[in-house]
């Protein structure tokens, strides 16, 4: 199994805990904003009909994230 994972990787229904955040300047900021930080628990709630956006469960809401950004979130 890979030891490196990162949060577009999740499949719905898997947990994971935040690593560390592999982005800088808006999208690290927003990140921040909504709690997705080193240790925070988010789950994996479902994909789009598409694949794309992926909807996850950070600190009791539900946050859309599209796949590029969520590969920048190391798990």
């Amino acid at each position: 199994m890979k030891d490196k994972r990162n949060l577009s990787e999740l499949c719905p229904g898997e947990c994971a805990r935040v690593r560390r955040l592999c982005t800088e300047g808006t999208m690290r900021r927003r990140f921040l904003d909504i709690g997705l930080v080193e240790g925070t628990t988010v789950e994996c709630v479902g994909r789009s009909p598409c694949g794309d956006p992926t909807a996850y469960r950070i600190r009791g809401a539900v946050i859309a994230i599209r796949s590029e950004d969520a590969s920048t979130v190391c798990i």
